[in-house]
């Protein structure tokens, strides 16, 4: 069974390859990268045909072919050489740093100059900005660039001098899109550039996610993300129980039928509490637990508990809908329910090491690190022998990109457990991860060899098939890479998370983006809350110039959103694409359909 931290290794693992190449890069842990990855690029550097004379304005203050300097004589200077006088002057001040007089030289350079001598005035207006940027004046910075680029939307000085203005007041959303331009018309060549738009995008994904999360309708997420999730404790005190349960209940459908009189007796009281514990809301959501139907088990959980403290299997429900809470990404009320549990003080091993996991992880979700961690640390000297606790923080670090303190923790888990294979999976993907990290063709090797002794030791965990499958597409064995994804399905059909993956390596290794398509909405008519597979749809529509399908299906990655870090990176790629299909449509650019060459 897959777990969820094997979901999420799964798209990380993209790192090498995928996630690259078609555009996935954007949002932690990946750095972000303009260049080759979401915004459409042209074979050639797109030319200015004003490029060269406005360079020239921008160092000599000329734009025009100026008439030789007449006598005294002769007749007054013309408006346009008047303003041309005004803006050298204004161009001297500047270099002495006096600002206010510049801006009064440009302000009469603005008055004076003709208004059909658009590309005159653009400069004007864009060097008096410049004199308003050192006096940190951005709005004005925002109003004069604004007006250059009315008169040559190309000006590349006025939509860098604007952006940084809008950043620095907070429009963002301006500040991207003229940084966008900027990118497109340098050709992706500027280095300062791209990284003022990854910085520009990831700020600008954060604050709209923090926006959007606190409006969000919380959802639960798909059943194979449950299942997985749920999957990945070992030593749940709830779910061991329920597995107990399971067991002894097979084991007595075996046994012979009881013919005495006491039997049958026995056999009606069994009848009579049976009935009784049906009537029990929580026995109720145990039973929807085991039937893999998920979505009334918080209800059924606050039913029960709202019969009070003295009802039984108070603190066990009180467990399990936090546990629910958290995975349906309502943390402020999972946390209510972790608190309480923990602040028992008779509270049994197991369940408190179990909620110090779930509180640990949610506080690491939230970016409180110190706290998370805090709680593993004492859910280690509650329970040292907890294999949970190491496979779970290890799991955080790799959330965190603490590679090698997350293979200490599954090191440690394998040895309190040497048969939960997750965790060896886990520990293969790390090793992977580091290898990469460290571009290290021998660590790498090392790592398949992991891979495939997890392979070998647990053929039917379909994880292992499917992170193993990452690693050799790092290598360019791509038959083996498909073969191993097909092993994967075979084992999980109802694995949406591996269908898209297999789209990516079609993508990658086939070139055709319409296989990839079709394999990805394979997963979504399989698993409609799969949130990945709309985002990797959304960024394959950047790429074959489709914005509109690509916003409609980022958004729909959005709106399935769990965590608050994951929506900021899916708003960064709907900002991108929206971004680009703007500045394209200001710039007259048309953007090819057909997803260009890997």
């Amino acid at each position: 069974m897959a777990s969820e931290e094997g979901q999420g290794g799964l798209k990380s693992v993209l790192e090498g390859w995928s996630k690259w190449q078609i555009g996935l890069a954007v949002g932690a842990p990946i750095a972000l990268g303009l260049a080759g990855i979401w915004y459409y690029r042209r074979s050639k550097q797109l030319e200015n045909p004003e490029k060269k004379k406005t360079k020239t304005d921008d160092r000599k203050g000329k734009t025009t072919k100026f008439e030789p300097v007449p006598s005294p004589l002769q007749e007054e200077l013309s408006p346009l050489n008047k303003a041309q006088s005004a803006k050298d002057k204004g161009n001297k001040h500047f270099k002495d740093g006096k600002y206010d007089e510049a801006i009064n030289c440009y302000n009469m350079a603005i008055d004076l100059c003709p208004p059909e001598n658009h590309q005159d005035l653009s400069t004007f207006y864009q060097n008096r900005a410049a004199a308003y940027e050192h006096l940190k004046n951005f709005e004005k910075v925002v109003e004069d660039c604004t007006q250059a680029l009315k008169y040559n939307a190309k000006y590349v000085k006025a939509l860098t001098r604007r952006s940084k203005a809008c950043e620095q007041i907070g429009d963002l959303t301006t500040a991207l899109e003229d940084v966008t331009a900027v990118c497109i018309l340098e050709g992706f060549q500027n280095q300062m550039t791209l990284q003022m738009a990854d910085r520009v995008l990831k700020d600008l994904g954060k604050k709209k996610a923090q926006e959007a999360f606190q409006k969000r309708k919380p959802t639960m997420p798909s059943q194979q993300f449950v299942k997985s999730y749920l999957a990945s404790f070992t030593q749940d005190p709830i779910l061991c129980k329920l597995s107990e349960n399971a067991d002894t209940t097979h084991a007595q459908s075996n046994e012979p039928e009881m013919q005495s009189e006491q039997a049958e007796n026995e056999q009606q009281e069994v009848a009579v509490n049976h009935n009784h514990k049906e009537e029990s809301s929580y026995d109720t959501a145990l039973e929807k637990i085991k039937q893999q139907e998920y979505s009334e088990v918080i209800s059924l959980c606050t039913a029960h508990l709202d019969q009070g403290l003295e009802n039984p299997h108070f603190t066990e429900a009180t467990l399990l809908r936090g546990t629910f809470l958290f995975l349906k990404g309502e943390l402020d009320k999972a946390l209510e329910d972790f608190n309480l549990i923990l602040d028992k003080n008779d509270l049994e091993k197991k369940m408190k090491v179990n909620a110090l996991i779930k509180r640990g992880s949610l506080f690491i979700q939230q970016e409180k690190k110190k706290e998370g961690l805090d709680d593993f640390m004492m859910a280690e000297d509650t329970d040292s022998d907890n294999s949970d606790v190491y496979h779970h923080r290890g799991h955080q670090c790799l959330q965190m990109d603490d590679l090698d303190d997350a293979i200490k923790n599954f090191d440690t888990s394998i040895s309190k457990n040497p048969d939960f294979a997750i965790s060896h999976v886990q520990k293969s993907y790390a090793e992977h991860r580091k290898a990469a990290m460290l571009q290290s063709p021998s660590q790498l090797n090392e790592a398949i060899k992991s891979y495939e002794a997890t392979v070998q030791k647990f053929p039917k965990c379909a994880d292992a098939h499917a992170l193993y499958a990452q690693a050799l597409c790092d290598l360019g064995r791509f038959d083996d890479a498909d073969e191993e994804f097909q092993k994967a399905m075979k084992l999980e059909p109802d694995n949406a998370t591996v269908f898209v993956h297999r789209g990516l390596l079609k993508l990658q290794w086939k070139q055709n983006v319409d296989e990839a398509v079709k394999m990805i909405n394979q997963a979504i008519a399989l698993d409609d809350k799969c949130e990945y597979a709309y985002e990797v749809l959304g960024t394959l529509e950047v790429q074959r110039g489709d914005m509109d399908k690509a916003v409609e299906h980022f958004n729909k990655a959005i709106n399935l959103c769990r965590m608050e870090t994951e929506m900021s990176h899916l708003y960064s790629l709907l900002n991108a694409a929206q971004a680009q299909l703007k500045v394209a449509k200001n710039l007259g650019i048309q953007i090819p359909m057909g997803i260009p060459p890997m």
